[in-house]
């Protein structure tokens, strides 16, 4: 019995999506619930397993095609077994792959190839005729192109279109390209920063934070912390409470423009960006004004973890009502954020850095940190960012205040 494999429904917000990676070749042995290729869209990336137990019988859309919803990329033969023929591949080619392999592998079309061989063989200027191919019916795969390469019997590139030879300077010679097209995640967070940039009448305010008190407060109770909650104290638990603090003072940093209505939200959703493989992704942690510290810090990170693993879903993509983004896990000092559109503002944390500052008249080594607040000024004047970053600082120089609420 032959199985469709067909795209998984894709969200409203999403119109299409690519065929990222196909983790079998036709002819493999699968099993049920196995991976079988990912579908990645503009958002998140969809695991297709198998229904059933038996051989990929069919590719219908290789990698790099852009599919619909429930369109049929792949066949499943249920319950064959690897060796068999299939519907799609001859007997006679199972039967005989070297022959097919000298025969017509010297002449193989590009569409015989999927994407990813291709390119392959194109980065390491390898003739598919060189190399041996162990899928189906002789066909290269992946791996018989890696081990190729591996085996150091790669040979010169062959010109399909005749060029004209250049003399390349001694120095230059060991200089290369590499070309790799974009994801589809990346290509929309580029759209989306070029559409924050010329949509929104962005500026940046910046101020700087002692963090000694939140840092003494970590050292005292960190252990203890753990112990009770299972999960360490970090600074993002306490920026996120400073920060749902100051909304409720600040609604206007709370807004957003829809058309020519300002929509105030009398709920604290914060997206927290994360940086992952594929791209920027901002996850949304709701109802914050709710959660206690330690409930913040097991969110953030059960969110940064689908977000390094690819698990994030939709749901948990969309939404958010102002952004926080930490460049100090990278060593930044100092940033200009971009706004997370249709959000108001967002807030950029930085590296802690021991510097000298005056105090009561005299100098003093403390960790202090530069804040940076973007904002799309048609909606928060001067004097709202202004006051919405001090009293950020105020809060973290002095956590006390966000437990006394005052």
């Amino acid at each position: 019995m032959t199985i469709e494999i067909l795209v998984p429904d894709l969200p409203e917000s999403v119109a299409d999506a690519t065929v990222a990676t196909w983790h079998k070749q036709p002819g493999d042995a699968v099993t049920r619930d196995e991976v079988l290729v990912d579908i990645e869209t503009d958002k998140v990336v969809l695991e297709v397993p198998a229904p059933e137990d038996g051989i990929l019988e069919a590719i219908i859309e290789e990698d790099g095609t852009t599919v619909l919803s429930k369109q049929l990329i792949g066949k499943i033969k249920a319950g064959a077994v690897a060796g068999e023929p299939t519907a799609d591949v001859p007997a006679e080619a199972e039967a005989s792959p070297n022959k097919r392999n000298t025969a017509s592998l010297s002449e193989e079309s590009s569409e015989a190839l999927s994407p990813a061989v291709r390119r392959l063989l194109g980065e390491h200027s390898i003739r598919a005729s060189d190399v041996k191919g162990t899928g189906v019916g002789g066909r290269i795969t992946r791996e018989d192109v890696e081990a190729f390469v591996k085996e150091g019997k790669a040979q010169a590139p062959v010109a399909a279109i005749p060029v004209v030879e250049a003399k390349i300077e001694a120095p230059l010679a060991h200089r290369s390209e590499k070309r790799v097209p974009m994801t589809r995640l990346r290509k929309r967070v580029a759209e989306r920063l070029l559409e924050a940039k010329n949509s929104t009448a962005m500026l940046t305010t910046f101020n700087e934070v002692n963090m000694k008190p939140i840092m003494d407060l970590r050292k005292q109770y960190k252990d203890i912390f753990e112990e009770r909650h299972g999960i360490r104290l970090g600074f993002m638990s306490f920026y996120v409470k400073a920060v749902v603090e100051a909304l409720k003072r600040y609604p206007e940093v709370n807004a957003s423009i829809d058309g020519d209505d300002i929509v105030y939200h009398n709920f604290f959703d914060v997206s927290i960006a994360v940086s992952t493989p594929r791209g920027l992704v901002t996850p949304v942690l709701r109802d914050c004004d709710k959660l206690s510290l330690a409930e913040i810090e097991k969110g953030i990170r059960e969110l940064a973890i689908k977000g390094r693993d690819g698990k994030l879903t939709v749901d948990e993509l969309i939404g958010g009502n102002f952004t926080i983004t930490n460049g100090g896990v990278f060593g930044s000092l100092m940033s200009t954020p971009i706004i997370n559109p249709p959000q108001s503002a967002i807030l950029g944390m930085h590296k802690i850095a021991d510097r000298p500052m005056a105090v009561d008249g005299k100098v003093e080594i403390l960790p202090m940190m530069y804040l940076a607040l973007s904002y799309d000024h048609r909606l928060v004047d001067g004097r709202e960012s202004v006051g919405y970053l001090v009293t950020i600082k105020e809060l973290l120089e002095d956590p006390t205040r966000l437990l006394l609420d005052v």
